[in-house]
């Protein structure tokens, strides 16, 4: 079997707001079982919690924004990526502004952070959305949808008119029940172009956007001196915003995501037609055999052997 996740005790990491450029403390706190994702500002009083969940999801045009009423905290599809990775079910995360900190614009800071918990299995069974049939959204040529699959695999492709973007790197398809998050999308970081970063730091927006937290291209070119992480880093990192944004549904997903130059909003419109669509989903728990797992499944469970699904609940 396995168990629902938190952690033991409280760990902290301090970093700067990527468009306020103020600095931003984030806290992970333990939280019960069946407690789910919870953020909550402290820098306001009565201070405000917001759980996790699609309908939490209040802008997507530059980043994953929750809210509720007037406030928001913004930025936070790498730390939601993180916590997916990491198995994480119920945690409360405390912040004090308006914004996650962006870090290195990947999502490495937070797994190391959560790693630096003592993470522990609770007492009752984690929960995991089996895809069952076919679920798509489309935007003109823009589209994200799940298919069944005994696994995660995420197949993702980009298209930029840019010559930084290779034709040969602009898609990925990666298992992650085969292939390790941490090693291979963890340390994708954001981009950006120049001529967007102006525009928004003349609207008050990307103050806190350098070279140190984020793949910036002019018109022809790579700023950064480093270069690139992975030959494919662009698409690597809408691997890793989607991974993010896809938790917000609350639990793991069994299937195939493929999507086609999506982002944010589509993303999110996807999880509100799952929730629509309640026959093609159904909510499951994992029964470990005998059988070789791998990365995201370790996350669950560690060092044990094979995935078998058993039904714990339908929507039908």
């Amino acid at each position: 079997m396995i168990f629902q996740r938190s952690i033991k005790n409280s760990v902290s990491a301090v970093g700067v707001g990527l468009h306020s450029g103020r600095k931003v403390c984030i806290e992970l706190k333990p939280a019960k079982v069946d407690a789910g994702i919870i953020f909550k500002r402290t820098d306001i009083r009565p201070p405000i919690e917001i759980k996790v969940e699609p309908q939490a999801i209040k802008e997507t045009r530059l980043s994953s924004t929750i809210g509720k009423g007037k406030i928001k905290i913004s930025t936070v599809e790498h730390l939601m990526s993180a916590l997916s990775a990491s198995g994480i079910d119920n945690i409360l995360i405390e912040v004090d502004g308006s914004e996650i900190p962006i870090m290195d614009g990947s999502s490495i800071s937070f797994v190391y952070l959560i790693k630096s918990a003592i993470v522990y299995e609770q007492s009752e069974l984690k929960k995991f959305a089996v895809i069952k049939d076919v679920i798509q959204v489309k935007d003109g040529e823009k589209f994200a949808k799940f298919e069944p699959y005994k696994g995660f695999l995420v197949d993702f492709t980009i298209d930029f008119p840019h010559p930084a973007f290779k034709e040969e790197n602009n898609r990925v398809e990666i298992d992650f029940f085969k292939d390790s998050y941490v090693n291979h999308i963890s340390r994708a970081r954001t981009f950006g172009f120049m001529q967007e970063v102006e525009y928004l730091r003349s609207n008050g927006l990307a103050r806190g956007g350098s070279l140190d937290n984020a793949i910036v291209l002019d018109e022809y070119k790579i700023l950064n001196d480093e270069g690139l992480r992975y030959a494919d880093e662009f698409v690597r990192h809408k691997i890793l915003d989607a991974i993010g944004d896809l938790y917000m549904i609350g639990m793991p997903i069994i299937g195939k995501f493929i999507a086609y130059k999506s982002g944010h909003e589509l993303n999110n419109k996807l999880l509100k037609l799952m929730l629509e669509q309640k026959s093609k989903w159904s909510i499951e728990y994992l029964d470990l055999k005998n059988e070789q797992t791998s990365t995201l499944a370790t996350d669950y469970a560690e060092d044990k052997n094979q995935l078998g699904i058993k039904n714990l609940e339908t929507h039908q």
